[in-house]
């Protein structure tokens, strides 16, 4: 049995390989971590990292903060306050500075619905069919992506974190308040930080008779990348396992969402061991990742990666594009060369890895596919088209935004062939507005 050992910006230095960092980057751990979130852990140390290469290695790209990861004014200032033993003004600065990139995207505060006269703080209800669940005990994971979008989970800004803090009878009254509600996602952070007995506190009540609108469970992971022993040998291991195996024969489908972000966290004895075991309770694995500069952004990566998911029995779900808050500087990439990439690794797999969408702006009015790059009417534009939509009836319907190199995020494209706005915009404010002042399931 491995024994999990975290590594923090507070006892980064214990790790064994430590001396092996450059001294450039020792420093820029210190600096950058006192903005962004730090955790990484033993299995990503031992299994994961090349130390030989450093400079160029994904998975410590993924866990370590980098210099460039923070804009060059941030870091300076930061640099400067942490050196001189400044503590107040340093903190003030560091506050500052996370509010500065932009903590919660895509409108999310508008997900969060109230009920009975009070605001859900842990539970965001985006779409008809789908809540999010955010329990408590679940909001940290066994490691941080570097890149990671709820970053604001990890940090000090109580007010930007998504956190069940009311009566967990009120989230199931809300949902029974809602029949068309048949899907419910765990996540977090990380649902699978929680014990066995945790989660099944959060998920039993949901497997009763009075429950049976909900027909499909979701866990939201990064557990099988950074630590699968969650699944094999840690001490209630099997417990879990026997929680999704309820889960199974109470009529109801599970799909571990998985995150895999690089073709190494697929290649170790553990994960492949971890996904055997889950699917053999009757779970589904789907998976899904970012397309993101520095660590995958190549099609024959991401050709590697979809194979190696298909090969462990996993359903390839998403590739997304990088979201527009925390490092995204770092490793954002112009939505065109994520659609070349997408497109380059769709050509070269099988029709069973095929299943994966992408690349998927999760926007503020829903989730947008790039589903390509044509030319109409003697213009280049972006072909375009909601996967889901706060309003249903957008989900599927084509659409179109001006061609750009170098756009990187929805907000930056036009609409095209001259119009003024794209065909849901002066809809969605108002559709917002109404479907949170009333709880007569509008999502």
């Amino acid at each position: 049995m491995k024994k999990y050992q975290s590594y923090t910006l507070q006892n980064w230095k214990q790790i064994p390989q430590a001396a092996s960092i450059p001294a450039e980057d020792r420093r820029a751990i210190e600096v950058v971590g006192h903005v962004l979130p730090f955790k990484t852990n033993n299995y990503v140390i031992d299994e994961l990292i090349q130390w030989s290469q450093l400079k160029d290695d994904p998975m410590f790209t993924l866990n370590f903060p980098r210099k460039e990861m923070l804009l060059p004014q941030h870091y300076r200032e930061v640099e400067h306050l942490l050196y001189n033993g400044d503590t107040q003004s340093l903190k003030a600065l560091v506050e500052k500075i996370r509010c500065e990139l932009n903590p919660n995207p895509s409108g999310q505060e508008h997900n969060v619905p109230e009920f009975q006269g009070v605001r859900l703080h842990g539970l965001q209800h985006k779409y008809r069919e789908t809540v999010l669940f955010f329990p408590r005990p679940g909001q940290t994971c066994h490691a941080y992506c570097t890149f990671c979008f709820r970053w604001p989970q990890f940090s000090s800004l109580p007010e930007k974190k998504f956190s069940m803090k009311e009566d967990y009878e009120l989230y199931l009254k809300y949902i029974k308040a809602h029949p068309k509600v048949t899907d419910v996602l765990f996540t977090g952070g990380d649902p699978m930080v929680m014990s066995a007995s945790l989660l099944r506190a959060y998920i039993e009540p949901m497997l009763s008779p009075t429950m049976k609108q909900i027909r499909h469970i979701r866990i939201g992971t990064k557990a099988l990348a950074y630590w699968p022993y969650r699944f094999t040998t840690d001490e209630d291991a099997d417990e879990i396992l026997r929680l999704f195996d309820d889960i199974i024969h109470a009529g109801r489908r599970l799909s571990i969402m998985g995150h895999f972000n690089h073709p190494v966290e697929l290649s170790t004895d553990a994960v492949k061991e971890a996904v055997r075991r889950i699917r053999n309770t009757g779970a589904h694995i789907r998976t899904q990742s970012p397309v993101l500069r520095h660590i995958n952004d190549d099609p024959k990566i991401w050709e590697e990666l979809l194979r190696r998911q298909v090969g462990l029995g996993c359903i390839p779900y998403y590739m997304f594009v990088a979201r527009d808050t925390g490092a995204k500087h770092y490793f954002e990439l112009p939505l065109a060369q994520c659609q070349t990439i997408f497109r380059k690794a769709y050509q070269k797999v099988s029709g069973i890895c095929r299943t994966v969408r992408g690349p998927s702006m999760s926007d503020h009015a829903g989730k947008i596919q790039i589903l390509g790059v044509s030319e109409a009417v003697g213009e280049k534009i972006f072909v375009l088209r909601f996967i889901q939509g706060r309003n249903p009836d957008w989900v599927a319907r084509p659409f179109f935004a001006k061609y750009s190199s170098t756009a990187t995020w929805f907000d930056q494209l036009k609409p095209a062939f001259g119009e003024k706005e794209f065909f849901f915009e002066s809809e969605l404010d108002n559709y917002v507005r109404d479907a949170l002042e009333r709880d007569s399931g509008a999502y």
